[in-house]
């Protein structure tokens, strides 16, 4: 089958470190770390009170009040890092075939903060069943992707994946298989993510995945380091625009990168631990490189997945050495992480455009808040410790690994 090349041809994003794919660029290049102590509800009584937030962020600047009503946190940030990217893309709507276009996006957990409010009124409540008619329409991840379509029009295939941290990832996948088989012209594809609550964070401290450096939070987030004690929960969104190759030159418009390859494997393992030889991420990078046609030697950076916890640096940076040997030496490797938290299932949204800006700038983003070498990894590789690191990046390569063993790479390259 003669596949179809595709094309990344608008980006937007909402982060901790920045409110538009600008802000969140510069913010990775000088290093800023987006944590700080939780705003939105009282943490006193929590493990972790820290989080990376969304910051100086009216919505009523970007959505019609009455709609964002309408809206859990985590779809008004589907729909803003939506708007950018549409706008940067130039898109005419009435120059397109909305039937040929579709909207793919990702969300690991959806509309935590109105099932958390909802179900908490009714239970202080004298058991009468009072909900509010958005309830179910608000809290269900795929509406985000309903939203995104209605407001443009898009009738091509529309859905949310859930994959956990993956989902983003996945979504971006599955856009780019569409395209490439001649399915469709157009996806709006991406994910987002608002789970800085308090079932958020209380859920995520009992099962012991969150740092608790409260007296430190800017450095809580400190992937490779020896130190390191869990990740740092953050939220937002990010959103690419998938093009047909073709499609994007006719129309002129601006190309960032080609989306030359993705992967997709499953650890086999445990529910939330990682292979601890990084078995499933080693496979999907593998599969990643086979399917872009590429090999490891043509790798320049690796925008890892690197939350910070114990186990799953560890085992990421095997599966590395084991697919890449010697090059792995020359990669330049890093954990956007560090700055951004986690963001779950929009983290690989954000990581893609990380990446993409990579290639674009020949800047490779650091991984902040690196103070002890860990014994255990091997100091031959450039973890792009504490500073941004300046090179020319032809092939940038993302992994998104989530809770049930959901493992992701995508490929993205400088396109000729």
């Amino acid at each position: 089958m003669n596949l179809k090349r595709v094309v990344v041809t608008g980006i937007g994003a909402i982060t901790p470190i920045g409110n538009t794919s600008e802000e969140f660029w510069k913010g990775l290049t000088a290093g800023v770390s987006g944590a700080a102590p939780i705003t939105k509800f009282d943490a006193s009584l929590f493990k972790t009170q820290f989080a990376c937030e969304i910051k100086n962020l009216d919505v009523d600047n970007f959505i019609d009040r009455k709609e964002a009503r309408k809206m859990d946190p985590f779809t008004q940030y589907a729909m803003i890092s939506v708007d950018e990217a549409m706008a940067d893309s130039g898109l005419d709507l009435d120059k397109i075939d909305k039937a040929r276009a579709g909207v793919i996006w990702g969300s690991g957990i959806g509309g935590l903060r109105t099932f958390q409010d909802e179900v908490t009124s009714f239970a202080l409540g004298d058991g009468t069943p009072r909900f509010n008619p958005f309830f179910i329409p608000k809290m269900i991840a795929d509406i985000s992707a309903g939203f995104i379509s209605i407001k443009y029009g898009f009738r091509g295939p529309n859905f949310v994946t859930v994959s956990a941290c993956a989902s983003a990832t996945n979504a971006l996948i599955d856009a780019f298989n569409y395209i490439r088989m001649g399915k469709a012209d157009i996806f709006i594809s991406g994910g987002s993510e608002a789970a800085v609550t308090e079932a958020g964070i209380g859920g995520f401290n009992a099962m012991k995945a969150l740092s608790q450096r409260n007296d430190s939070p800017e450095t809580a987030s400190r992937p490779f380091d020896k130190d390191r004690d869990g990740f740092v929960l953050g939220e937002g969104a990010g959103a690419l625009i998938l093009e047909e190759y073709e499609h994007a030159v006719a129309r002129g418009a601006k190309i960032y990168a080609e989306l030359v390859g993705g992967g997709m494997s499953a650890d086999a393992n445990h529910i939330t631990a990682p292979h601890p030889e990084g078995l499933g991420a080693s496979e999907v990078m593998e599969s990643a490189l086979k399917d872009a046609n590429l090999s490891p030697a043509d790798i320049d950076y690796i925008n890892v997945h690197g939350t910070s916890t114990p186990l799953g640096d560890v085992s990421e940076t095997k599966a590395i050495q084991k697919v890449f040997g010697e090059h792995a030496y020359k990669l330049n490797i890093s954990s956007t992480k560090s700055m951004t938290g986690h963001l779950l299932g929009a983290a690989g949204a954000i990581e893609a455009i990380a990446s993409i800006m990579a290639i674009k700038h020949g800047i490779i983003p650091p991984t902040i808040n690196h103070f002890t070498d860990d014994e255990t990894l091997d100091p031959k590789l450039n973890l792009t410790f504490n500073q941004a690191q300046k090179r020319d990046v032809n092939v940038a390569l993302s992994n998104t690994f989530g809770f049930g063993g959901h493992n992701c790479s995508v490929i993205f390259k400088k396109i000729n």
